[in-house]
């Protein structure tokens, strides 16, 4: 079973997405256990502080080390056998993919730590084996990022989805995005479902499929086709869509 922990002064913020859909079964199955460890407990003094104003000036607090470090030891405390990757919500840290996300989900031991403030006291990185950013855009606490990387990371866990191939073909798993989906009605307002996908002939059906994801992938992300295994036929495919493109000026 996966463990996870959240450092946070906001616990309560997890209690939604945490209590609800794929990582609200994978917890009552007892693939995952999450915890909340609200550092405010190990702030000093009567109310107890948990930031403080920068040496040399400044804008903004930032949070003292003292509560973060003995959030880390009351947890190791807890868990001292497992081997923990403790993991710092940074603007500035490397952006989350779909590839960290299969990374973590690796792990025995997650420990997410959430800041607020301005920022954290530097001495807190010795603690941490990775810094990680949701994306080039500032959040008002390491919360919310902390909660999309925990559901991306549980969803991957085996048996958690409930068919087993379904992580493996979402997109950027494959490295393109995923293929257009059709279900009932055959057809709707004058729209239908491509006939291939209903004349039962499964290669015909997969070699659709991809050539509809490489598709895709050209025309919303064609930085993701740099790291991509292209095939024969795939170059044809999109230098023929390249060349349709440069015709009609798209």
């Amino acid at each position: 079973m996966m463990k996870i922990d959240v450092v946070t002064l906001f616990p309560e913020m997890f209690d939604g997405p945490l209590g609800h859909s794929i990582v609200k079964r994978a917890i009552e199955k007892d693939i995952v256990e999450v915890n909340k460890v609200n550092f405010r407990q190990f702030g000093k003094g009567k109310h107890q502080v948990v930031d403080d104003t920068p040496y040399g000036g400044g804008a903004g607090m930032l949070l003292k080390p003292e509560p973060l470090f003995e959030a880390m030891d009351s947890i190791n405390e807890r868990d001292p056998e497992t081997k923990k990757r403790v993991i710092l919500m940074d603007p500035a840290g490397k952006p989350f993919n779909q590839a960290m996300a299969e990374d973590f989900s690796e792990e025995e031991h997650l420990v997410f730590l959430c800041g607020h403030y301005e920022g954290y006291d530097e001495r807190i990185r010795s603690l941490v084996t990775d810094e990680v950013s949701l994306g080039d855009y500032v959040l008002t606490g390491g919360e919310l990022a902390a909660m999309v990387m925990i559901d991306a990371t549980v969803r991957l866990l085996p048996e958690v989805l409930g068919n087993a191939s379904s992580a493996q073909t979402d997109s950027h798993s494959s490295g393109l995005l995923e293929h257009p989906h059709y279900t009932r009605p055959a057809e709707y307002k004058g729209m239908k479902v491509p006939e291939v996908l209903m004349n039962g002939n499964h290669g015909l059906i997969e070699a659709w499929r991809h050539e509809e994801s490489l598709k895709r992938t050209f025309e919303r992300r064609p930085d993701m086709l740099e790291s991509y295994d292209l095939s024969d036929r795939d170059k044809s495919l999109i230098e023929k869509w390249q060349n349709e493109a440069d015709e009609t000026g798209e």
